[in-house]
């Protein structure tokens, strides 16, 4: 079943529809409309780029890749992490929770998460070959590392460990 992330969630919100999963369908509806926003921004800007392009194939191009799709339900994800944290940190549990109940639908498009283990092992790889030495380097490493770990791994939790194998 390899099917386009966009039709997989689409998918998924029809289902959540018809069985009444009203937190599921609402993460649904809130993703797809993420996505359909990203669409309009790339549209706008390669019909800016490109005003000569005929309409059917502005609607082509404009179109998200797996990738693109991806980073928005990353985003998607992130804003929920964010809330967690900051709902936690104002004494409101019951908000965290719904939050938490809403990650976790994400959590379903995602990737599996590399463990940390495996993120230390590839950010020691990527330093030996990009001979970096010190904090300086870190654009390197983080060059070398992020096509190997994109969307695995979030970026506050691999600068951490890159900030501690250099700090050594």
């Amino acid at each position: 079943m390899n099917m386009e992330l966009k039709q997989k969630i689409q998918e998924d919100l029809k289902i959540a529809l018809k069985e009444k999963r009203e937190l599921e369908l609402s993460v649904l509806r809130m993703l797809s409309s993420a996505i359909v926003n990203k669409e309009k921004e790339k549209r706008y800007k390669i019909s800016r780029e490109k005003p000569e392009l005929a309409e059917e194939k502005l609607s082509k191009e404009s179109q998200l890749t797996e990738e693109e799709t991806l980073a928005a339900v990353a985003a998607e994800a992130k804003k929920r992490k964010e809330a967690i944290f900051e709902f936690a940190k104002g004494k409101r549990e019951d908000l965290a929770e719904k939050e938490k109940a809403e990650l976790e639908i994400l959590k379903k498009y995602l990737p599996e998460q590399i463990s940390e283990e495996e993120l230390r092992n590839l950010t020691k790889e990527a330093i030996a070959k990009t001979g970096a030495k010190e904090m300086k380097d870190m654009g390197k490493i983080m060059a070398e590392l992020m096509p190997k770990i994109k969307g695995r791994a979030e970026g506050g939790e691999i600068s951490k460990i890159v900030k501690g194998l250099l700090a050594q």
